[in-house]
């Protein structure tokens, strides 16, 4: 298969569980919930996403094999200074520092497929992906994120952490809380009502402790 990209670049994890870490992001192309135009965001299923993937940027591509796009993958870890840090410097425990990369989007399980992570996990990655939960996830992936939109079906119910965007209206976060994750994030609604968002989210995880709160880090201090 082709897997188009909109963009592969170096950065810190931004939000949820693994804020902070070193990460190569890989951002698919195109959503089954919105075509990424505005003239057809009022028709959209999610309505509120503030990213950019349509078609393919400068740090994108058409990739016409799995090892192609890894290969891309693999060079942009390290921000350009040439380290493979899976093979040089250590953690604190002493152990090798994994590679990690994030597919998303979009929505990247329209794309990512087994293949794809066979590859990724060959050059010594941690495959993690960042998806709306429409679609199954490949059983390998190492990390799998879901943040559900109201509207849309959810068919992937397990994993690493459930990253509720809120509020959405008729989505409240009782009813994802007998599913199977470890880790629950309620994540403010960017866009005009940032604020008054982030007061309601917060006051919810001050009433229901098993939720916490997920902050765009990277917004706030200036990350891609």
């Amino acid at each position: 298969m082709t897997y188009t990209v909109k963009e592969i670049f170096y950065t810190l994890q931004g939000e949820g569980a693994q804020t902070g870490r070193a990460a190569v992001f890989c951002r698919f192309s195109g959503c089954n919930l919105w075509s990424g135009r505005e003239e057809d965001r009022s028709r959209a299923v999610c309505q509120f996403c503030d990213t950019d993937f349509v078609g393919t940027g400068p740090d994108g591509g058409r990739f016409t094999t799995a090892k192609e796009l890894a290969d891309a993958i693999d060079r942009c870890w390290g921000g350009g200074d040439g380290g493979h840090l899976a093979s040089g410097p250590t953690g604190a425990n002493g152990g090798a520092v994994r590679k990690y990369v994030v597919c998303t989007g979009g929505e990247p399980l329209l794309q990512l497929n087994e293949n794809l992570i066979e590859e990724l996990h060959a050059r010594r990655f941690e495959v993690a992906v960042e998806t709306n939960g429409t679609q199954p996830a490949p059983p390998s992936l190492d990390w799998i994120c879901v943040s559900p939109k109201a509207g849309a079906p959810l068919l992937q119910t397990s994993g690493n952490e459930l990253k509720l965007v809120y509020p959405q209206e008729n989505f409240p976060p009782e009813r994802f809380e007998q599913l199977d994750f470890r880790h629950f994030f309620l994540q403010p609604m960017d866009g005009a009502d940032t604020a008054a968002n982030t007061e309601r989210a917060i006051e919810y995880c001050l009433r229901h402790p098993r939720w916490r709160l997920s902050i765009q880090t990277h917004k706030l201090v200036g990350l891609r």
